[in-house]
């Protein structure tokens, strides 16, 4: 079940990534999976601001999403779920959330940043609607974003931009 993130989810929360993480390491990238997960405050900023929501089995949190607006758009900073949940459509179920979010906020589209190489990224978004955006499409706040993903040392691996409109999305 979705609902609203709570403070006392926060620590779930960076629980949920460091698993989500772990499987990079499987294909290379241990940097991204001992990458620290967002800071506790990073976190309550999106619960305060109503943009993060928890998938919850039994009441636990499982899975996450937080939103930022970017350039007039719901930009999914991040989305993760805890690898013992996963294949059970939690992240399609969270991303379809924040599409219903965005539509009611008059945003016209969901964007992301993913690594282009991974299935269960780019691959993954791409199959669920999303498209890869030209160079000449990222808005000057996607490109602010990949250059801070750059510094960060992300661009060790393939990266991209993607978009996915919400009208679009919704009628699914």
């Amino acid at each position: 079940m979705i609902r609203a993130t709570v403070p006392s989810d926060l620590p779930l929360l960076q629980d949920i990534e460091r698993a989500a993480g772990a499987p990079f390491a499987a294909i290379g990238m241990t940097a991204i999976a001992e990458d620290d997960p967002p800071s506790i405050e990073t976190l309550r900023e999106f619960a305060d601001d109503g943009r993060a929501w928890v998938w919850a089995d039994a009441g636990v949190p499982v899975g996450y999403l937080i939103l930022a607006i970017v350039d007039g758009n719901a930009h999914i900073e991040q989305v993760s779920v805890h690898p013992g949940h996963a294949g059970r459509r939690i992240g399609r179920r969270l991303i379809d959330h924040a599409a219903r979010w965005a539509l009611d906020r008059a945003l016209p589209a969901l964007t992301l940043t993913t690594f282009t190489d991974v299935d269960w990224n780019g691959p993954y978004y791409q199959r669920m609607g999303f498209r890869y955006l030209s160079a000449d499409e990222e808005t000057p706040g996607l490109r602010a974003i990949r250059a801070a993903e750059a510094a960060h040392g992300l661009d060790r691996w393939p990266r991209a931009c993607m978009r996915a409109e919400v009208a679009g999305w919704i009628a699914h």
